[in-house]
């Protein structure tokens, strides 16, 4: 018989070579290939002493025909029920990933324990705690009494052969994806080939029976879920669980679901007695601003289907290094460079010899171009001196030219403004959106230049006073 060839697995992305390398072709990550004698898992050897069958026929048919809406678990935590978009659905699989402590583990023992509660079968498999570890837990968040199965296994076989005996379980934890191993693959537990064997393993137990399962995934560096990238491509919805040490916040972002809307967001307080929903976030992260400070812009933007206003901190000081600083926390660091360059180029502010450093308040993630009207109202209220209206929001992109683009979701935006008290908005004008403002006093500029000259006007009226 022939040898068995070996395969050289990228532990990064998980490209298969056929010859080990110092540089992955794949990804160009260096010293990432590894060995593996199981080929991934799938038995190799010549074409001739392979077993072959003949394919079967299945059946075609059209687009048009009855939907049936994916059945959904409810668990009742709307803040993780929206994030999911309405509840985990039946036969589902979902990966979470967060940084270490950030509390994946505290959101999930709560929402077993709420699910457990209305009469659902929980498992909570753990591959990182023991029991007595996880039941210390659920104590300190009063969830004690809650009918969850646990179990602290890593094999993937026992864990299957365990959770098939007796009732379909509606929800199967496992904490975490990276400890997982089956009998299938001869790598260690976390290489590539034993992450996406054991999760392809436990996403076809979903589909096969109906049960939903969570997986949780640990966080490189970069804050990308470790792994190999395509057990994101297997699973049905991905959530990153997000938040700063020194924040007492916790968002939970959808970045996929195929069965619901992508961006939405959750918002946790996080306390001693676990995590706490926050219904209205805008008050979270407006919470304590100084209305007279400048450089201080509140831009209303949108997460998913839901309206948040966060504030923008801006602070332009002269520099005394040769090369200016340009500091981001919160935003795209590109695209302050974009905004910082148009109000150079096209409105005549000069920052060359000023040390910029823009802030998001309360550590919140801005994504969308949205912000770069507020952007550009807080760097030029911070370097005039002049502190910006306390009761407006600002929302708008800015192009190269220097124009001021349309965003969508104008209205709800406004809603929301007007429903925590701002009378007035900075905003694009773009046909009928011209009067989403309503009976707002709305300040609508073609280009960036004209929101330059309101703000630099204040200084001559007040000059005038």
């Amino acid at each position: 018989m022939a040898k068995p060839r070996s395969v050289f697995i990228c532990q990064n992305c998980g490209a298969s070579h056929t010859r080990w390398a110092g540089k992955c072709d794949s990804c160009g990550e260096w010293n990432t290939l590894v060995e593996d004698g199981t080929n991934g898992g799938i038995a190799s050897g010549p074409a001739g002493l392979r077993s072959s069958r003949k394919g079967r026929a299945v059946t075609l048919t059209s687009l048009s025909g009855e939907i049936e809406e994916a059945p959904r678990i409810v668990s009742g935590i709307g803040e993780l029920d929206r994030a999911t978009g309405g509840g985990f659905v039946r036969g589902s699989a979902l990966l979470i990933g967060g940084d270490p402590g950030i509390g994946k583990s505290t959101l999930l023992t709560q929402a077993a324990a709420a699910l457990a509660s209305k009469g659902h079968r929980i498992v909570y498999v753990s591959g990182e705690e023991a029991v007595a570890q996880i039941r210390l837990r659920a104590q300190r968040l009063g969830v004690a009494h809650t009918a969850v199965e646990l179990a602290a296994e890593t094999n993937v076989e026992d864990i299957l052969a365990t959770i098939s005996e007796g009732k379909r379980p509606d929800l199967v934890i496992l904490d975490s994806i990276q400890t997982l191993w089956t009998d299938m693959a001869d790598s260690a537990p976390g290489t590539v080939t034993q992450v996406r064997a054991s999760a392809q393993a436990m996403i076809r137990y979903a589909k096969s029976t109906g049960a939903a399962v969570v997986l949780v995934g640990h966080v490189t560096k970069e804050g990308q879920i470790a792994g190999p990238r395509v057990v994101e491509h297997m699973v049905d919805g991905v959530l990153y669980f997000e938040g700063e040490g020194g924040h007492h916040y916790r968002i939970l972002r959808t970045v996929k679901n195929r069965f619901g809307p992508t961006d939405e967001i959750g918002v946790f307080e996080m306390s001693d007695k676990g995590l706490r929903e926050v219904a209205n976030p805008s008050e979270l992260f407006l919470g304590e601003r100084s209305t007279k400070s400048p450089g201080a812009a509140v831009f209303a933007g949108m997460e998913g289907t839901r309206p948040v206003l966060a504030e923008i901190q801006a602070l332009v000081a002269p520099s005394p290094l040769g090369t200016p600083r340009r500091a981001v926390i919160g935003w795209d660091s590109a695209r302050l460079s974009m905004v910082l360059a148009v109000l150079e180029a096209h409105c005549g502010v000069r920052f060359a010899q000023h040390d910029v450093y823009l802030n998001v308040a309360g550590g919140y993630r801005i994504t969308e171009p949205a912000a770069d009207l507020a952007v550009a109202a807080a760097l030029v209220s911070s370097l005039t001196g002049l502190a910006l209206p306390a009761d407006c929001v600002y929302f708008g992109e800015v192009s190269l030219s220097g124009a001021i683009r349309p965003v969508a979701h104008a209205q709800q935006r406004l809603k929301e403004a007007e429903k925590l008290g701002f009378s007035q908005a900075v905003m694009p004008a773009a046909g009928d959106e011209q009067n989403a403002g309503g009976g707002r006093q709305t300040f609508q500029p073609a280009t960036l230049s004209d929101l330059v000259v309101r703000i630099a006007g204040a200084r001559a009226r007040d000059a005038d006073d």
